[in-house]
């Protein structure tokens, strides 16, 4: 167990530099996702090779997982977008509404519905966002593309979750990471081309740090976040990856002087105690009123 928090500690600290390197605008957001994509595949590939763990799946579950691959493509590649046109903080607390959406899209299209503490958790995470992005934004509609896009990666980080939990009931992580990774690459690499944004002519700085984005943040994150969630509840994962948020505005004012007010930070917190609401399992108001019971209870004299 100890490990397995280590490896979560880890890889979410991983997670957490990747708004720091896109915010530095040293390549354009779907070029950059790209090559996050692209690396990470190629870095990958010796050791399916090595390993021979790479089992060719069924066809419905193949065409799912290059799905996978474009659904979260899309997300990296608005996730940059939102980063660069608005704050790191901003993007990487907006992108952690995947959970809310995750549960509305449940409601929709899973035999498993929400229960009560989800739309709970879900109204005090809107009341956060507003916080967190102000009110003139909703009051006067002045939805611009940081925040838009933002919201955007969040909607379609929660499709990717529910597409890859379905097609890991029948594949192997590995198989998954290489499919998904490839179609990814295919997909961004047209959509790069298709937008015109250029492919070389970059920094050597440009480079690595790409580099070191698909390399630590995604490769590395991912698999020692796999890795904790073999060994712990996934309960516990899930509410511990919300720290990527806090995680990242506190590195964005370290390292490249973004301003955090302190509505943003409690905006923040709200934001994420919503959220981890939705991970409550124990219905809250059936809990506070057994609570309540138990406190009027009279006690009996000389027991």
């Amino acid at each position: 167990m100890k490990k397995a928090r280590i490896a979560l500690v880890i890889g979410i600290f991983c997670i957490s530099i990747f708004p720091i390197l896109v915010k530095l605008n040293l390549t354009p957001g779907v070029i950059s996702a790209f090559y996050r994509m692209l690396f990470s595949l190629l870095l990958l590939l010796p050791y399916v090779l090595i390993s021979k763990q790479f089992k060719l799946p069924s066809l419905k579950a193949g065409l799912l997982a290059v799905l996978c691959g474009v659904v979260f493509g899309s997300d990296v590649a608005v996730w940059n977008i939102a980063i660069q046109e608005s704050t790191a903080t901003q993007a990487s607390l907006l992108t952690n509404l995947s959970p809310v959406w995750v549960g509305v899209l449940a409601l929709f299209f899973l035999k498993d519905k929400p229960k009560i503490n989800f739309w709970i958790g879900t109204m005090i995470a809107i009341v956060g966002m507003i916080l967190l992005v102000g009110f003139t934004v909703f009051k006067n509609l002045d939805f611009d593309l940081g925040f838009s896009f933002g919201i955007l990666s969040g909607v379609l980080y929660s499709f990717y979750m529910l597409i890859s939990k379905e097609v890991l009931k029948t594949m192997n992580v590995i198989s998954f990471m290489t499919i998904t990774l490839f179609s990814s690459s295919i997909y961004l690499g047209g959509v790069s081309y298709a937008l015109n944004e250029p492919f070389s002519g970059f920094s050597n700085t440009a480079w690595f740090v790409l580099f070191i984005q698909a390399a630590v943040c995604q490769l590395a994150a991912w698999l020692l976040i796999s890795f904790a969630t073999q060994h712990m509840r996934a309960t516990r994962v899930s509410v511990s990856l919300l720290g990527q948020g806090i995680l990242a505005s506190v590195l964005a004012w370290l390292f490249i002087d973004e301003a955090i007010s302190l509505q943003m930070v409690f905006g923040g917190f709200v934001l994420l105690f919503g959220i981890r609401i939705t991970f409550y399992e124990k219905p809250i108001f059936s809990a506070f009123r057994n609570r309540k019971s138990s406190l009027k209870k009279p006690t009996l004299k000389g027991a």
